[in-house]
């Protein structure tokens, strides 16, 4: 006969109540939300510095006239544009899970963020050293800064850089979610 008895599944009482007679016991609180994952403040506050940097990128390079000639300095523009809309998607959707206070540990939802946070990490950082490489070859190699506007070019190549330093954690964590499981 297959009938569960309690000494298999033992019933779990509240634990007793304070002095004062109030049960304090934090509620709510899951040892799984580590500050960074989504769904966490950590994680919205990561976003919002991506998006911050790649919009910067994205608008110090868009003011000079002449980067359009270079195609790693398009290439960083598709890259941190991508990455901008990335962000703000997901930003949006950290404001969302704070707000109503949904969990965002499903498998599904961490292997899409982690999937995109990777894509969108890598992309950030090959073009950022892409153009790197580009401003020390202007600047260094051919003495070239006087007529190029090498001052935004450096800029902007450091801003995409600071988005993905910005991204790398969000990937590593998402990434560290989805292997543990």
């Amino acid at each position: 006969m297959n009938v569960s008895h309690a000494s298999v599944y033992p019933t779990i009482e509240d634990p007793p109540p304070n002095a004062d007679g109030l049960n304090n016991a934090p509620r709510g609180v899951r040892m799984e939300d580590i500050q960074g994952m989504s769904g966490t403040p950590g994680d919205l506050t990561l976003r919002f510095c991506q998006l911050l940097f790649a919009v910067a990128s994205l608008c110090v390079m868009a003011t000079t006239s002449d980067f359009s000639f270079v195609s790693a300095f398009l290439y960083l523009v598709a890259a941190v544009g991508l990455q901008t809309l990335w962000s703000l998607s997901l930003a949006i959707v950290d404001i969302y899970a704070l707000l109503v206070g949904r969990c965002l540990q499903n498998y599904r939802v961490v292997r899409f963020f982690t999937i995109g946070d990777g894509i969108t990490s890598t992309l950030t950082f090959a073009a950022a050293c892409a153009s790197a490489g580009i401003t020390v070859l202007i600047d260094n190699d051919l003495n070239l800064c006087s007529s190029n506007h090498c001052t935004e070019f450096e800029t902007a190549t450091a801003m995409a850089f600071l988005s993905w330093f910005a991204a790398l954690p969000s990937f590593l964590l998402n990434f560290w979610s989805l292997a543990s499981r």
